[in-house]
């Protein structure tokens, strides 16, 4: 009995365990479908190392630089460097194009690659709002998209080109190089064709990625050596006792800064130093440290940009910081449902269910694209990197023409004192006259009015009140625009006025004589000075003396700048 009853229950066992298996075997996924959508239920949360969603951050972020930059280049390059500017680019297209032989021809393109080479220069204003505006256009669709092909991101990258290259002093600043590099690097991150934001085919290269991690390792270490090497106030960490006070444009939170206490300003220098000394050498230590680069970068510029306005140099710096981190620690910028981010989770679901797309010629030309981009970077790096390691460093300088690798920096020397050019008129016909009423101009942005707060403006530009600061530790010889523009305030020019904020003479008689003084200016103290005050000033002399139309006949017809009419 024993023998039969352990018989039976051994049967009974052994049908349960066959009807397990039985069913176990039902629900495993027969196809390959049905394990890729196992995957996705298992795959909730973005994978580290992939970055499909950091290449739409950086598209965004580049185009959103570019955006501002053509509309700071459509608002002031025509009385910049159109047919009456200060510095026309017609005239410098003239001058380069008999510096190499009279011919435009790939000489001429070469020393200035510029597209207004093939262009009618009948109508040159009519040609730098074109490229701005349609620059615009173009990075207006990838901001507000979130997606580019190689072709829009190329077309950006060659219309401001065009316009860096005649730009002349107007864009001798080291962001332009820095966004031209930055904006080609962007041309890689992209399909050549393909206007979706996840195309499946064309996953974000590492090497493109690591291109832009390069980029934020040279700016910083550049900028970190060259203060070290500079200023003898960054290694006695006294250059923020001035630096708020004399910076090209402050902002209103400059003036409460630069009352900070003397600890905090030398706190201030040794942080400097730490951020593009040391910290971004993590970039380099694993995807945590490369992580905490770039928060540490990205905070430093905001805070940079909260302190002044610096142009859209700080936003831009920002960029390659964003290639720092994956999908997995951006996915918090993305709604979830339908969208970027789960078509980043269903393409990750796909490839941990070993789903990987046929490798097609494109996707082979690509990676042979990836790999000589490397190349190219490391090779045009080469002299960059000599540069940081020699002890007579150069700042903000292109080793190539295109300015697709470059050399950069920032503030290597403070000045210590704060000196203005003031413009003023009068209408009065002797201007030795002591009884003489000299009205001053004031600009957009720059220092003058001793009432006037700080603006607020980046990323916003103004180019002519940033050379105005140039100008003013300098002499009007090495700024002979300073007179150019001195001749047009005579004949009340409305193209130079409208890149200034107040003219004496509106609506009234062109002064007979417009003048340069040069001050030395000083933020006041909070409860100290003269009530509703931001500056205090002293006058150290003349800048340039009082002119008219007639006597600056000559000076403009030997420079030949069109003369404002009598």
């Amino acid at each position: 009995m024993a023998t039969h009853s352990e018989s039976s229950e051994n049967t009974l066992r052994k049908r349960r365990v066959e009807t397990s298996k039985t069913h176990s075997d039902d629900n495993t996924p027969n196809n390959e479908e049905d394990t890729c959508e196992a995957k996705k239920k298992e795959l909730v949360t973005l994978q580290t190392g992939t970055y499909w969603l950091t290449r739409i951050v950086l598209l965004r972020s580049i185009a959103f630089i570019y955006f501002i930059a053509f509309t700071v280049a459509y608002n002031q390059n025509k009385q910049l460097i159109g047919e009456r500017g200060l510095l026309p680019c017609k005239d410098y297209l003239l001058s380069v194009k008999r510096y190499v032989g009279g011919k435009i021809d790939m000489s001429a393109f070469a020393y200035t690659p510029s597209i207004l080479w093939f262009l009618d220069w009948t109508d040159m204003d009519a040609n730098l709002d074109g490229i701005a505006l349609v620059g615009m256009a173009l990075s207006g669709f990838v901001l507000l998209t979130g997606t580019a092909n190689m072709i829009i991101m190329a077309m950006l990258w060659v219309l401001y080109h065009s316009l860096v290259s005649v730009g002349q002093i107007w864009y001798s600043f080291g962001w332009e190089s820095q966004l031209l590099e930055t904006g080609f690097l962007g041309i890689f991150l992209c399909p050549v064709w393909s206007l979706s934001q996840v195309p499946p085919r064309c996953p974000p290269s590492l090497i493109s990625i690591w291109t832009f991690r390069w980029l934020i390792v040279r700016i910083m270490l550049g900028a970190g050596l060259i203060k070290i090497r500079g200023d003898r106030c960054w290694r006695d960490l006294t250059c923020m006792d001035y630096h708020y006070e004399t910076q090209p444009v402050p902002n209103p939170m400059s003036y409460y800064m630069h009352q900070s206490p003397w600890w905090f300003h030398r706190f201030e220098v040794l942080s400097n130093h730490f951020i593009e000394l040391i910290v971004p050498l993590f970039t380099f230590l694993g995807r945590r440290m490369c992580m905490v680069n770039g928060t540490l970068q990205i905070v430093f510029q905001v805070t940079l940009i909260v302190s002044g306005n610096l142009s859209f140099l700080n936003w831009l710096t920002i960029v390659p910081s964003l290639a720092c981190f994956d999908d997995a620690s951006l996915g918090f910028l993305f709604s979830s449902g339908r969208g970027a981010k789960q078509a980043v989770l269903d393409l990750q679901a796909e490839e941990a269910a070993g789903w990987t797309p046929k490798p097609t010629r494109g996707m082979l030309f690509r990676r042979v694209v990836n790999v000589a981009l490397g190349v190219l970077i490391g090779y045009l790096s080469v002299p960059v990197v000599l540069n940081l390691l020699s002890s007579k460093q150069v700042m903000n300088t292109s080793f190539d023409p295109l300015r697709i690798v470059n050399t950069y920096g920032a503030f290597g020397s403070i000045t210590k004192e704060r000196t203005e050019v003031i413009l003023q008129g009068t209408l009065n016909e002797d201007p030795k006259d002591p009884e003489a009423v000299w009205e001053e101009y004031q600009f957009l942005c720059k220092p003058g009015d001793l009432t006037r707060r700080p603006c607020l403006i980046s990323p916003y530009h103004y180019r002519l009140d940033w050379l105005m600061w140039f100008a003013a530790f300098q002499t009007y010889e090495q700024s002979e625009w300073v007179i150019h523009i001195a001749g047009r305030l005579l004949a009340n020019d409305t193209s130079i006025l409208s890149l200034m904020e107040y003219n004496p003479f509106q609506g009234r008689d062109n002064p007979r004589w417009v003048r340069g003084e040069h001050f030395k200016y000083r933020f006041t103290l909070p409860g100290s000075g003269p009530q509703g005050k931001w500056w205090v000033r002293k006058r150290i002399g003349a800048y340039f003396p009082a002119v008219d139309l007639v006597a600056l006949r000559g000076y403009f017809k030997s420079r030949n700048w069109p003369h404002p009419d009598l």
